[in-house]
């Protein structure tokens, strides 16, 4: 435990030193990797942890971006004011849309959750005069406390580098905890943790509601970020595109989805440049983990420390003890 304190630590410091090394642009690339990591992270208490695939997740994304922009256009910019209501209404979405979902599992849960993930983007296209439409919604006052004003790239990184480190250190020790591993067990046997005793039901839909909230934290961040929000960032390609950097980091994982998020972004932001047929190259990349590395970047990092220290694998070392 003592030392999972250390390594936190040691991370916070590392990326809290980054705006006296990096270039602006390359600040503005770490903060957005941050906010999806926050994004990916979220996903992955569904996919990862539950076994829960979701092609919907943009729908909360959405809702926590949108409602922390018209909070700060139309009643305060206090940062305690919009993320707290964007939370609180991604909470109310995603229980409403969760007692629904619930009903159903595998295929029609997927095309449940992007059913309703395209209500909600059909709503924010056509809504103008509230949402503005195709336009988006710009011109968002940036966040405040009190007189201070996180007006400048290097204030807003660090309080996305805050609320990143605060949801990582929430989700790690929900799934770590007892919680958690009922969570790891109705993915792994659903029908064996039912048989003891546990209400299955409740446990995925606590899940889905605990995935929905720090949805909305990263769409808020986004908003923070970026002063713009438009009806792209709930379409339902948002969601394929979390669903990849969750599945190229590791699903399962607390590490993975955020090497997967920084991946994706890196690669967008790269391959785009040069060429327009960069989601070709996303689509090759997410070909070749799946076939050849499963357990995205996180197993292939595990497997190449176990050959360089000559560490058997779990897998291994259990067929050794039955031997």
């Amino acid at each position: 435990m003592k030392n999972t304190y250390v390594k936190f630590l040691i991370s916070f410091l590392a990326l809290a030193s980054t705006p006296f090394i990096l270039s602006l642009f390359h600040l503005n690339l770490l903060s957005e990797i941050l906010i999806l990591a926050i994004f990916a992270l979220s996903l992955n208490v569904l996919v990862g942890f539950t076994g829960l695939v979701s092609l919907g997740h943009a729908a909360f994304f959405g809702v926590g971006a949108y409602t922390a922009a018209l909070v700060a256009q139309h009643f305060s910019a206090n940062l305690l004011a919009t993320l707290g209501i964007a939370a609180f209404v991604s909470l109310l979405f995603a229980a409403i849309i969760g007692a629904f979902c619930m009903k159903v599992n595998g295929f029609y849960f997927l095309m449940l959750t992007l059913a309703f993930s395209q209500m909600i983007y059909s709503f924010i296209h056509q809504s103008t005069n509230l949402t503005g439409g195709s336009n988006g919604l710009s011109g968002i006052p940036k966040p405040e406390i009190g007189a201070f004003s996180f007006a400048n790239p290097v204030l807003v990184f660090y309080l996305v580098l805050v609320i990143f480190m605060i949801s990582y250190a929430v989700l790690r020790i929900t799934v770590k905890s007892p919680y958690g591993q009922v969570l790891i067990g109705i993915r792994e046997n659903e029908t064996r943790v039912k048989s003891m005793g546990y209400n299955t039901s409740l446990y995925k839909y606590s899940a889905f509601i605990i995935a929905g909230v720090f949805g909305g934290v990263a769409g808020t961040l986004y908003t923070y970020f970026n002063g713009f929000i438009a009806p792209s960032d709930v379409y339902w390609t948002m969601s394929g595109t979390v669903l990849i950097m969750v599945l190229v980091g590791g699903s399962g994982t607390m590490l993975g989805p955020v090497l997967g998020s920084a991946l994706i972004v890196i690669l967008e932001t790269i391959v785009s440049s040069y060429t327009s047929l960069w989601m070709l190259i996303l689509g090759a990349v997410l070909i070749a983990f799946v076939v050849f590395f499963p357990k995205g970047m996180v197993g292939i990092g595990q497997s190449l420390y176990r050959r360089f220290t000559n560490k058997p694998s779990v897998v291994n070392e259990k067929k050794s003890r039955a031997a």
